[in-house]
């Protein structure tokens, strides 16, 4: 009888081991891999915006051209589901905007230094635009400065001479008469001047013939020394007398004013200012804007803002604000003339030389 118990007692707990340690081990296993599941569900989740709400760029190239602006081209990688896409600008002062997606061009809106594309499904676009923020020039040194967050190229102008880097390029080519760099991620300086690359052109040395008196024909006559002199006297009044016809004929033209040729705007004499001690009164003065200063002065006292701009080789936007910067300094005034804008020097009775 104890030994029945015994063995019903063994079989009873074996069972209940056995059935507890089965269901025990679905359970846990169970639990695991729905954890894991749930786990890389809820990482795709989340992964999923990150990689479609964030672009790239895939190409960034900037060419420089010689007034001073520069044009941008970048390919640009977006989420196709988003029907907006927001790019920053590298400046507010941009021109000739043009986006381009897969399926042509895109409508595109330009707010202060920032463009809104409608991207019509495009994961690809590509954006090209003219800027006029990334140089500055002061005396003959221009001045490229632009902080990138990658890596670029960038096409210097033609016959332009880097004198001035603050880093070194990636690689630096030759490109007929331009030269290519490429350039690292972060704040690049590069100043340049412009310069005659032509080696200067020499002539021939001229060698004079030997001269050669000519045979003598024994059967032509000879003129006699009186004879030359007398023969010489009607030739030399008559070139005498058309040079002078000449001369009066072109004094006469000069004289007559030219229909097609553009007044020049009333001078200021020079001797009523001193503008030598005007800038030296201003030590804080930029030294382009002294230099506007001095033309000015040297072309009667006034020019056209146009003439500045041919002048110094800077885009309208530029020239603009050197001035209307000089005319808060209160050194010239603005005004209309013929639909064009005329700067003058303003006198100011503190600046005059007494």
């Amino acid at each position: 009888m104890h030994q029945e118990i015994e063995s019903l007692n063994t079989k009873i707990h074996s069972q209940v081991d056995g059935m507890l340690f089965v269901r025990t081990d679905g359970i846990l296993e169970t639990m695991v891999k729905t954890s894991l599941i749930v786990a890389g569900l809820i990482v795709v989740v989340l992964m999923m915006p990150i990689q479609t709400s964030f672009s790239s760029t895939r190409t960034l190239d900037l060419t420089l051209y010689a007034d001073g602006s520069a044009h941008v081209s970048a390919q640009l990688d977006i989420d196709p589901l988003e029907p907006d896409f927001e790019v920053d600008l590298f400046g507010p002062s941009v021109d000739n905007f043009v986006a381009v997606g897969e399926n042509g061009f895109l409508f595109s809106e330009i707010i202060e230094d920032k463009v809104r594309i409608d991207t019509i499904g495009s994961s690809s676009i590509t954006i090209d635009y003219d800027i006029h923020d990334l140089i500055s020039k002061e005396g003959r040194v221009w001045t490229f400065s632009f902080d990138s967050s990658t890596e670029y190229s960038l096409l210097m102008p033609p016959n332009s001479i880097i004198v001035g880097m603050n880093a070194l390029p990636l690689n630096m080519e030759l490109q007929d008469d331009q030269t290519k760099l490429e350039l690292n991620p972060g704040l690049s300086e590069i100043n340049y001047i412009f310069g005659n690359t032509n080696p200067p052109v020499t002539n021939p040395p001229v060698t004079n013939p030997p001269v050669t008196n000519p045979p003598v024909d024994p059967q032509q006559p000879t003129i006699e020394p009186y004879s030359a002199v007398l023969l010489a006297i009607p030739i030399t009044t008559t070139i005498a007398i058309a040079i002078i016809l000449i001369k009066r004929k072109q004094k006469n033209s000069l004289n007559i004013p030219s229909s097609n040729s553009n007044p020049k705007p009333e001078s200021i004499p020079n001797d009523t200012i001193n503008i030598e001690n005007i800038l030296d009164s201003r030590p804080d003065m930029r030294e382009d804007d002294k230099e506007i200063v001095r033309f000015i002065s040297q072309n009667g006292g006034e020019v056209l803002e146009s003439d500045l701009r041919k002048k110094f080789l800077q885009p309208r936007t530029t020239m603009w604000r050197a001035v209307k910067r000089l005319e808060r300094q209160g050194l010239i005034e603005i005004t209309k003339k013929d639909l064009q804008n005329l700067v003058k020097i303003k006198i100011d009775t503190e600046d005059v030389e007494e």
